[in-house]
């Protein structure tokens, strides 16, 4: 066994030596496989274009067999019919007891006879009575009054389907049905079409009358249908082929050229350029390869500059400002440590010096942000989380602002697991960006946080009820160092760069941050995700105008947008729950007017469906809605 395996190897090795230039070839040569594969797809189109073909010229074939042999049969049956009521109307007229009844297998023969006179080569008769022996005298020569009948040597007994002559049998009009026309001479069996009906003879019993149309000139006509198909094939692809080869050839050595001096441009030598001669296309295409080469020189030559600029931004930002910054922030925390022995202006000033530096950190790592997303460093770390749990950490963590503000944070359509690959770090600062900002501007009011997924997608929408967007103001938003009241003050040591931090994490994870708003009625911010990393979106769970906003409440009562609500007294603690209830949130310790948390929406709101809306188009996503002039006079 040892001894045979030089000689099996040796055997490959020349069997393969003469595949090895066809191989190479193949590899090498783009025109030969150009043609190749022009062939093959015109063998395919031609096939299909035979099929298609063929079928519609079978079916319009058998169509037109169907309706010929149904006009042809129900003439049959018309005339037998008519034949049964003449032989029975002359045994009335003679009297039953002068003439004996007519002989039912002899009428049939000669009915048989008369139908096949006038349709030889065409159709075939065959006759079938209930509950004979359909093997008792199959033939012309059948002696059987009720047995089975057929003309020129057909088998009724084998041609006619059981399942046909049981429904002939329990219907009154005339049935159809493909089968194989048989004949007890040996003649080998043929496709026909059965059609049949139920009669009655001259002495009033039933029989079942068939006519068999073969198929013989259709399967002629099908047949020279195909052989012209398939010579005209033969003659398209060696056509297409030979025109293949012609074209490619003229394309083939330009390309070739263009390969050669793409590599040399890939291997670093960015000043080859391709020769140009003539003015036609080919021409024209090395003129606009030669130019690429010299734009992607100068583009490389900037992007190298851009990248050393960037890198030393960055580093310059990271070791320069960190350090004095720390010391800094050492000492802010000493002087703040010992501010209870200072005179109350110098522990105040400890004080705005420590927010300061806060904010101040928060500012530069902002700025480290915005620039890895300008100069394309930042990174995405996907992972399948459930939203459900960022949003329980964001709510978690702005609890303490939301007492301050006095407003409530609520969370809905949290049944369901809410699962997308994400990062979770960019996630949650979405959130906490979204969800912060609501509660500084919510005026007291409750900030509701709607999770959904539908179709590929998840969303998280987070609604305020506080002074709202004015029109125009849903475009800028998102805006780097933009705010909406200039002489608004941050409570919360905003820098001014967290939406656009925020956008700029969704647009990475491929999704939208889109805004809505509208002036004294609130706003809503909406986070679109795909649920599979990499994936386009096609719509949002979520509509980015919500179901209470005064347009849709409009739209849903009839009646003319409601100015801005306002405001009721809350009762001090111990209240009533009416008192509290009127209030719209949990009783306070103090007197003050405060406004209801969530306006209700009205008992005839449909329920929207969790499907994404596919309305909602990528970009910045806004809409605002303007104040109608009676809401601005009511408020007024």
């Amino acid at each position: 066994m040892r001894g045979l395996l030089p000689v099996i190897r040796s055997c490959v090795r020349w069997a393969r030596r003469p595949l090895q230039p066809g191989v190479r070839l193949w590899r090498r040569n783009l025109q030969l496989r150009v043609v190749a594969f022009t062939l093959l797809m015109s063998v395919g189109v031609v096939l299909l274009l035979g099929f298609v073909v063929i079928g519609q010229v079978r079916n319009g074939l058998l169509d037109a067999k169907e309706k010929a042999a149904e006009n042809q049969a129900t003439g049959g049956f018309s005339i037998a019919q008519n034949l049964a009521a003449q032989g029975s109307q002359a045994q009335d007229a003679t009297g039953s007891g002068a003439t004996p009844p007519v002989d039912t297998g002899n009428w049939l023969n000669n009915l048989a006879a008369q139908f096949q006179s006038g349709g030889k080569g065409v159709y075939w008769i065959a006759t079938l009575s209930p509950g004979a022996d359909a093997g008792a005298g199959p033939g012309e020569g059948s002696t059987n009054a009720r047995g089975p009948r057929g003309t020129n040597h057909v088998d009724p007994g084998t041609t006619i389907p059981k399942s046909l002559s049981d429904a002939v049998e329990t219907h009154t009009g005339a049935l159809k049905q493909y089968t194989m026309l048989r004949m007890d001479d040996g003649t080998p069996p043929r496709p026909a079409l059965a059609v049949g009906k139920r009669l009655t003879d001259p002495n009033g019993n039933a029989y079942q009358l068939y006519y068999l149309f073969p198929f013989d000139q259709e399967e002629k006509t099908l047949g020279l249908v195909k052989g012209t198909l398939a010579t005209a094939g033969i003659f398209v692809v060696v056509l297409l082929g030979a025109i293949a080869w012609l074209v490619t050839r003229q394309v083939v050595t330009p390309v070739r050229m263009a390969a050669g001096i793409a590599e040399r441009l890939a291997a670093g030598r960015l000043q080859e350029r391709m020769q140009v001669t003539g003015e036609d296309d080919i021409a024209r295409l090395g003129e606009s390869f030669n130019k690429m080469a010299q734009n992607l020189q100068v583009k490389i030559q900037q992007l190298e500059d851009l990248s050393r600029m960037q890198r030393r931004f960055v580093s310059d930002v990271s070791h320069e400002l960190r350090t004095p910054l720390t010391t800094v922030r050492m000492a802010a925390d000493v002087i703040h440590d010992g501010r209870a022995d200072f005179d109350p202006v110098t522990a105040r000033s400890a004080e705005l010096l420590q927010n300061q530096l806060d904010r101040f950190e928060s500012l530069l790592s902002d700025l480290l942000e915005i620039s890895r997303f300008d100069a394309g460093a930042a990174e995405l770390s996907a992972e399948p989380i459930d939203l459900r749990d960022v949003v329980r950490q964001v709510v978690d963590a702005a609890e303490p602002l939301a007492e301050r503000k006095g407003s409530r944070v609520v969370v809905r359509g949290d049944a369901q697991p809410v699962i997308a690959e994400a990062d979770p770090r960019r996630v949650e600062r979405v959130l906490r960006n979204l969800v912060v900002n609501a509660i500084e501007h919510g005026e007291g009011r409750d900030v509701v946080v709607r999770l959904a997924t539908a179709d590929g997608a998840v969303a998280v929408a987070v609604r305020d009820y506080g002074v709202g967007l004015k029109p125009g103001e849903a475009t800028r938003v998102f805006n780097r160092f933009w705010r909406a009241d200039p002489a608004r003050a941050r409570t919360t040591g905003g820098t001014g760069l967290g939406l656009s931090i925020a956008v700029e994490d969704a647009r990475l994870h491929g999704g939208w941050l889109q805004a809505w708003g509208e002036p004294g009625g609130g706003s809503q911010f909406r986070m679109t995700l795909p649920r599979t990393a990499g994936d386009s979106l096609r719509g949002s769970p979520i509509a980015l105008e919500p179901d209470d906003s005064r347009r849709n409440r409009a739209l849903l009562t009839g009646r003319p947008a409601a100015p801005a609500t306002p405001t009721v007294p809350v009762p001090r603690a111990g209240g009533t729950a009416e008192a509290v209830a009127a209030g719209g949130g949990h009783p306070m310790d103090t007197g003050r007017l405060r406004p209801p948390l969530i306006p209700p929406m009205p008992s005839v709101a449909p329920a929207r469906p969790a499907k994404a809306d596919p309305a909602a188009l990528p970009g910045n996503g806004a809409r605002v809605v303007e104040r109608r002039e009676s809401a601005r006079e009511d408020d007024v």
